[in-house]
């Protein structure tokens, strides 16, 4: 198991960066972790590595958000929290996200499990007890 830790806010964008090597090649990362852990936090950070200079906010209505880095590429953004049936994801065409190539970061993949590919690269949102959180995948 990996374990990046996050003292606070001020290197959250170091773990990002140590995040994404240890991730290697996986373009599929499904995120859990309790309500508040910090998930869309995260993601914020790993957008912001990546080159994308847009506002990166939770698509907790839309269930999916696209974002374009500096270079042009594609990553997306899904927030599975509202979603009360994982047919829903059918009707969004998740397939064409998921087996795309490009980068997809899934908040509460609980919610669909058995969607998520396999490959995907499951990664855990830990609240500490002094306030930080600490990455277990």
């Amino acid at each position: 198991m990996n374990l990046i830790p996050i003292h606070s806010l001020e290197n959250i964008d170091s773990a990002a960066k140590n995040f994404l090597s240890a991730a290697g090649h996986r373009r599929v990362i499904a995120f859990s972790g309790e309500m508040g852990a910090g998930k869309t936090t995260f993601i914020q950070a790993l957008c912001r590595v990546l080159g994308v200079e847009a506002e990166v906010n939770s698509p907790t209505f839309s269930l999916v958000n696209e974002y374009f880095t500096a270079g042009g590429e594609s990553i997306f953004h899904f927030d599975l929290y509202r979603i009360e049936d994982p047919a829903e994801l059918f009707d969004l065409g998740y397939e064409e996200y998921f087996y795309s190539g490009k980068r997809c970061f899934i908040e509460w993949p609980e919610k669909a499990i058995h969607l998520i590919p396999e490959d995907a690269l499951v990664a855990e949102i830990i609240v500490e007890a002094g306030g930080g959180r600490e990455i277990r995948f």
